[in-house]
């Protein structure tokens, strides 16, 4: 019973010392380019131009404020395209007024539906694919609230062994508690591991952001390379290794407005984004199930009662170091963080174990209206 005992000593040892050094490397890879010359301060004259690629399908919430956020970078020499699919969608009356008030930016709405893959958004970038004129081009979802210097940073992120430069979404402007649930999942959660694992060579796409050097991807077979898997950010990165380079990510991530959210949102997404993780990468989704606190707080209170030590107070000591390094992290970065969010926090972990089961239950779901199976991706492999 006591190697058993010791066992969990050093899992929860382990666990935490992962918890801890990924945190360290995501407020680490959030502070750089704040501190070091980029190409954020070159002039903006002299950057290449850029064809922004924004898919859009419906009317949200905080689609005028971020849609209108493209309009409005501070970059000389830029093209926006807006792909729908439907001329009667809700959306296209509001990107016709925006074209209208910022008349000098050079913006197009593309109308049109193509039918390459199971991917609708996917289907829906090709017509701006097609129709970009420069060498570098941003897939950007609608989403995506774009700072002004949005273009000069995701540039300053690219090296020479760069196939690919990508941003995971950062959670922002919550409504109610589900939504500070929704902030747990991608700030401190995913977007650390995200930047932890980039940190250490294995960066894996994220199909929020990504830059493009256009010629790399026509090498690759076009962008009927990112149809290959169901999700376009997980053909991305296969696509980018094989052709011996690396996914990377921009240092300082950008904001995805959340507004409300309600529990059947956070985990339909949720669940949708776990089965595609393990129909994708199954050998890294494998331990997903120990990432979260669950199963040490588990093996801690299980050592403490064979040590004859109090359970409750080592779990909560262990509690505080836990989410204590989260909101330091979520601090440091500049991410949102409040006082409902250490119960965010133990939501989400509370969660992960169970749509880690779902994740295997199963091979479709149903994504903006659209009813999709993974088995889509395996026959098109």
């Amino acid at each position: 019973m006591d190697e058993i005992a010791w066992g969990c000593v050093a899992f929860v040892a382990l666990a935490t010392l992962l918890h801890f050094s990924s945190a360290v490397l995501a407020v680490y890879r959030a502070r750089r380019s704040r501190e070091e010359p980029a190409v954020a301060d070159a002039p903006v004259a002299s950057l290449p131009p850029v064809s922004v690629l924004r898919p859009v399908r419906g009317l949200d919430p905080f689609d005028e404020l971020t849609l209108r956020s493209s309009f409005t970078l501070d970059y000389a020499r830029y093209e926006l395209i807006l792909c729908c699919e439907d001329a009667d969608d809700p959306v296209v009356p509001m990107i016709r007024r925006l074209m209208a008030e910022y008349d000098a930016v050079d913006a197009r709405l593309l109308i049109g539906r193509d039918a390459l893959c199971p991917n609708p958004k996917l289907n829906n970038l090709i017509k701006g694919w097609r129709e970009a004129r420069y060498d570098w081009v941003v897939m950007a979802d609608s989403n995506v609230l774009m700072p002004a210097d949005y273009l000069q940073r995701l540039l300053a992120g690219w090296r020479g062994d760069t196939g690919l430069l990508c941003a995971p979404p950062i959670g922002c402007m919550p409504s109610g508690f589900w939504a500070e649930v929704e902030c747990a999942f991608l700030n401190t959660y995913q977007a650390r591991w995200q930047y932890a694992a980039d940190t250490v060579g294995l960066g894996f796409a994220q199909g929020k952001t990504m830059l493009w050097r256009r010629a790399d991807l026509e090498r690759a077979g076009g962008i009927k390379a990112l149809g290959q898997e169901i999700a376009e950010d997980a053909a991305a990165t296969k696509v980018v290794r094989r052709a011996g380079k690396r996914v990377r990510l921009v240092d300082r991530a950008f904001g995805q407005p959340l507004g409300q959210r309600s529990a059947a949102q956070i985990w339909s997404r949720q669940v949708r984004w776990a089965k595609l993780r393990r129909a994708t990468f199954p050998i890294y989704f494998l331990p997903e199930l120990l990432t979260g606190a669950v199963a040490p707080f588990i093996a801690a209170a299980y050592a403490a009662e064979m040590f004859d030590i109090s359970s409750a107070g080592v779990v909560g000591a262990l509690a505080v170091a836990w989410y204590g390094s989260e909101a330091l992290l979520a601090l440091a970065a500049g991410w949102h963080v409040s006082l409902l969010s250490p119960l965010a926090w133990m939501a989400r972990d509370a969660m992960l174990p169970v749509l880690w089961v779902q994740a295997w239950l199963g091979n479709s779901f149903n994504w903006r209206g659209n009813d999709m199976r993974l088995a889509n991706a395996v026959a098109s492999n």
